[in-house]
């Protein structure tokens, strides 16, 4: 513990037994009379050229070990002044008496004796009730002192101008680390909070060369003094710049991302977002840096009209929980179909501790390909389906693509209908079974199958109803295959019935 403390304990240890006089006064009770002041209890001190020169065994008792025997009057200030605040800090050349602050009766009398001046301390003397008090009193007083100084954390007590008038070891312990007075300089540059409020401040001391940061919590007094205590929280800005670091290598490595991303924390602001975001939605940068809500966010959306407009927005703002608790399940999955002819996919993904991220991606141009693509499956469908004969259309694969109307009353067939694809193995089979022995249908199914060049060929078959078939196999891009099945009439009967290849 610093000199400072000890003597300013020492102070309040001695001036305790004068305080309890405030029993004594008159109107609180009626007691039996007090006996007087002994010679030997008398607290006096002699000093001369601002240096005290003598002092009683009691007044003794109130120094530090390191004070005496030629403590200064800056010194006996220090002790003093808590105490009795009109004591000038400058030393006293003439008569004059102060008051304690806590109990009038409580005195210190200045008295100038041949170049020197003589302070006594008056106050009335204790019963022995007082003296079992003070007695209780100083072993708190040993108790308290003890926790202060085994605090890990920096306490310290100020006045409003600043003045550190109490303070525990470990506030010593980052003064000398960065080689300050304790008695003159607070190393920590507070904020001072307004009466009866607690404010906590974060200061970054470099300590033995070494950056250490303290959140200090100031508490305002009744008396107008402040108390301190720095709770070290290194571990704590190690780990904001950790997570600070990783938001950053995050955000470049998102800033090359075709889509959008935007992510909420737990409480629903907007904490990271990519370029991207900013393509797609339109929203200006200075807007989503500023960390809007979740609400906020779609509400800007919805007045650039980068979402469908909703039937009832204030129910759909409502119902805007359920899309975050969606989302936080993994759940939530949209297209949006946009005025503009856009088409957006949001997407909503959870993050951890309670986050939630939404995708947004630009699928304007897929829906676009799908659509095209739709509309050539029609069109190929329908020209087929004005076919008269029966048509299959195989893949390289050897799965039906194509058929039609002609082609499901000729075999009794519906492959849309079937849960998994037909194949051309799945075909030739019903064929067969619809027909008289043949070998073409082995010879179809290899066909269909090969990757080397093909030609057209074309074969007989009888239908077990009797109708005659001839059946063509001609290859298509792609790999893809067609079967025709065209009936054999009195028109074209001369068409040989042994397989025959065209080229």
């Amino acid at each position: 513990m610093s000199e400072w403390m000890a003597m300013g304990l020492g102070a309040g240890a001695g001036f305790v037994a004068l305080a309890l006089s405030v029993f004594s006064r008159p109107g609180r009770h009626t007691r039996s009379p007090m006996p007087e002041a002994r010679p030997d209890d008398e607290v006096a001190f002699l000093l001369g050229d601002g240096v005290v020169i003598h002092c009683t065994p009691a007044a003794e008792s109130l120094l530090p070990t390191g004070l005496r025997p030629e403590t200064d009057w800056a010194a006996l200030y220090r002790i003093l002044e808590p105490r009795f605040p009109t004591l000038p800090a400058a030393m006293p050349q003439q008569a004059g008496t102060f008051a304690a602050a806590d109990d009038p009766d409580v005195q210190l009398r200045c008295v100038p004796v041949g170049g020197m001046i003589r302070m006594v301390l008056e106050a009335p003397p204790l019963t022995p009730g007082d003296r079992h008090r003070l007695a209780v009193d100083q072993c708190l007083l040993s108790h308290l002192r003890a926790a202060a100084d085994i605090m890990p954390s920096p306490a310290w007590r100020s006045t409003a101008d600043g003045r550190t008038v109490w303070r525990n070891a470990a506030y010593d312990a980052v003064c000398f680390g960065l080689g300050q007075d304790p008695e003159t300089e607070c190393p920590f540059d507070l904020t001072r909070t307004d009466k009866g409020a607690a404010d906590a401040t974060r200061v970054a001391l470099t300590i033995d060369g070494k950056a250490r940061w303290f959140e200090v919590t100031t508490h305002a007094l009744e008396d107008g003094e402040f108390h301190h205590f720095a709770h070290a929280i290194d571990t704590v800005i190690e780990a904001e710049i950790a997570q600070r670091n990783f938001v950053q290598t995050l955000t470049k490595t998102f800033a090359h991302l075709p889509i959008g991303l935007a992510v909420f924390d737990r409480n629903r602001q907007l904490v990271l977002f990519n370029p991207a975001l900013v393509d797609l939605t339109s929203l200006p940068v200075g807007f989503l840096s500023g960390r809007p809500n979740l609400m906020s966010f779609f509400d800007h959306m919805r007045d650039k009209r980068i979402m469908p407009e909703p039937k009832n927005y204030q129910s759909w703002r409502v119902q805007l929980s359920d899309v975050v608790d969606a989302a936080r399940d993994d759940r939530y999955c949209e297209t949006w179909n946009l005025p503009s002819g856009l088409t957006y996919k949001i997407t909503g993904r959870p993050h951890p501790d309670g986050a939630v991220a939404f995708l947004m991606e630009d699928i304007s141009s897929e829906i676009t390909l799908t659509r095209q693509f739709r509309s050539e499956l029609e069109l190929s469908q329908a020209v087929i389906e004005t076919l008269e004969d029966p048509v299959a259309v195989f893949s390289q694969l050897g799965v039906l693509t194509f058929c039609n109307e002609a082609y499901r009353e000729l075999w009794q067939t519906d492959p849309d209908s079937a849960f998994a694809d037909t194949t051309i193995g799945d075909a030739t089979q019903i064929w067969q079974q619809a027909c008289q022995p043949s070998p073409i249908w082995g010879e179809i199914r290899e066909f269909v199958t090969i990757l080397t060049d093909r030609v057209q060929w074309e074969s007989e078959v009888a239908h077990k109803t009797g109708a005659r078939l001839l059946c063509r196999v001609e290859p298509l891009i792609a790999g893809a295959t067609l079967v025709r099945f065209t009936e054999i009439t009195a028109r074209n009967a001369t068409v040989p019935s042994d397989r025959v290849e065209t080229v």
